[in-house]
């Protein structure tokens, strides 16, 4: 972990008290906000508060570990499991495993955790009545059959054997029992160390700490959640003492050493082309955008000089990243794209096609300055392109099946965080037939990712990594753009230094005030 700053452009600190004045509305429900609260400042307003949906980085920040949690806990250290709502957890046999429940623990409307209310939230996230974000990336490639034992004991069973079942339960928050079915929720309820408060839309979300907290006791007595999408305002705001935290700032706001932190978000950044519809039906066209960009160059001018290149959606660290790819990567080659072109319209490929670049601005900072870049080198090769920036609602619908009817052939600005130690939540999400986040489909593929998903030990790493190397030279079915990194402001009176899940979570019972 290490601090960096470089130099960017400012914005006064007047404009960012004003902005932030405006943001400090009365509070809700009772809540008394004090200097023992902390105000954290996100890219974008959340769509939802779902449990379900901790996994998406804007409600991962706000519920996950913090209103709901989940049955085991991954430390982000070192990468080993913890108990948190599961107090144990054993294989009985290759394809079932037993869980232990943590007794005593309350939700905060009162109803107990228990056996039968662990499984009606799990049951709830796996099922079909709405589409959560932790079942597509966490169980989307595996079913499985969860069975009460007794008051404090699941039996889960799968169809495979699933030798890091645990490691997938770690991605699973358990939301109360009287949570609607069929609804993403607006005001969850969970067993956290903090209670939601209020939302008041376009202003602020509000938690309180849960005095009834079946851990320790928090310092932290309440959080109070804003937004800004301008990465110079969120620094501003903790730079004159309005905010504590300021996620997601650009590099040229890391200016000071004192407060600014870089580090490996376990972010993916890549373009999601719709490989279902020509002219990108055809690997000759996706292998020709790949040669278009000029990735080395933006680097240090629109990206932060510390991301690094990519050629799979796994991060270096985790095991399975075939570190062979890294070496070769696809270069700049805009004679070599427009050959390709070239080939494919001989031979009926509609390459003049309209296609469709669908951009999202809130995903990083400095993200439209990247997809202009992107759109101004296909367009040099020859490619017909347009530009459609959506909000964080429409990109929803864009990102997750099912995806609007009858699209135009696209290419989708997609950001992948794997930062639970498996390329499984990354592979069968992104390129199997039925995964979630798929524009593609290969047959052989799948068989491939199935077998290796049955795997341990070192045999599952060269199993991922052989995996890896198909995708990224045979079948091309992306454009990986970059591994990021990220940079966060922290306010000098608490302590808090953000490590790679700080992309998608922020556990607010680890900070503490100085003295």
């Amino acid at each position: 972990m290490h601090r960096r700053g470089s130099n960017g452009r400012k914005v006064s600190a007047l404009v960012a008290a004003g902005l932030a004045m405006v943001l400090l509305a009365p509070c809700g429900a009772g809540a008394q906000v004090n200097d023992k609260w902390l105000t954290v400042v996100l890219p974008s307003e959340p769509n939802d508060l779902e449990g379900c949906e901790s996994s998406r980085a804007v409600q991962g920040r706000v519920v996950k570990q913090n209103i709901v949690e989940t049955l085991i806990e991954k430390n982000p250290q070192d990468g080993s499991l913890k108990p948190r709502l599961a107090t144990s957890w054993e294989q009985v046999d290759a394809n079932t495993w037993r869980l232990k429940l943590r007794q005593g623990v309350s939700f905060h409307d009162g109803t107990s955790l228990n056996a039968e209310s662990a499984k009606r939230s799990l049951d709830r996230t796996l099922g079909k009545a709405i589409v959560c974000g932790d079942r597509t990336k966490f169980f989307s490639d595996v079913a499985v059959d969860i069975a009460v034992v007794d008051d404090y004991t699941l039996l889960i069973k799968t169809v495979r054997p699933e030798p890091i079942l645990p490691m997938r339960l770690a991605g699973m928050t358990i939301t109360g029992p009287n949570t609607l079915p069929d609804k993403f929720s607006l005001s969850p309820v969970g067993t956290g160390p903090y209670v939601f408060d209020s939302w008041q839309g376009g202003q602020q979300i509000l938690l309180k700490r849960n005095d009834k907290y079946w851990g320790a006791r928090p310092q932290v007595e309440g959080v109070r959640y804003i937004w800004r999408d301008v990465s110079s305002v969120r620094a501003s705001m903790v730079a004159i003492g309005e905010a504590d935290i300021a996620l997601t700032i650009a590099e040229q706001e890391a200016t000071n050493p004192k407060t600014d932190f870089s580090y490996l978000n376990s972010e993916t950044t890549f373009l999601r082309l719709d490989a279902t519809q020509a002219p990108m039906n055809d690997r000759r066209v996706r292998l020709a955008m790949n040669y278009a960009l000029d990735r080395a160059a933006m680097i240090g001018t629109v990206m932060p000089k510390a991301v690094v290149q990519a050629t799979q959606m796994v991060m270096p660290s985790i095991p399975g990243h075939n570190h062979e790819l890294d070496k070769h990567p696809i270069p700049f080659d805009p004679a070599k794209a427009k050959q390709l072109l070239a080939e494919a319209k001989a031979e009926g490929v509609p390459v003049d096609k309209e296609i469709t670049l669908i951009t999202y601005p809130p995903h990083f900072p400095n993200a439209p300055e990247l997809m202009d870049g992107v759109f101004t080198m296909f367009r040099n090769v020859g490619l017909n392109m347009k530009i459609l920036t959506v909000d964080p609602g429409q990109y929803r619908k864009w990102s997750s099946k099912p995806y609007p009817e009858n699209p135009p052939p696209s290419i989708l600005q997609s950001s992948h965080d794997n930062n639970f130690g498996d390329p499984v939540f990354s592979v069968f999400h992104r390129f199997a037939c039925e995964g979630n986040a798929a524009n593609y489909c290969n047959p052989e593929l799948d068989k491939e990712i199935l077998r290796v998903s049955g795997l341990g030990g070192q045999e599952r790493v060269a199993g991922w990594q052989g995996i890896f190397r198909r995708i990224d030279e045979d079948l091309v079915p992306v454009v990986f753009l970059y591994h990021m990194v990220g940079y966060t402001r922290v306010n000098p009176r608490i302590d808090f230094v953000p490590d790679l899940t700080s992309n998608a979570e922020l556990r607010v019972q680890e900070i503490s005030f100085r003295k």
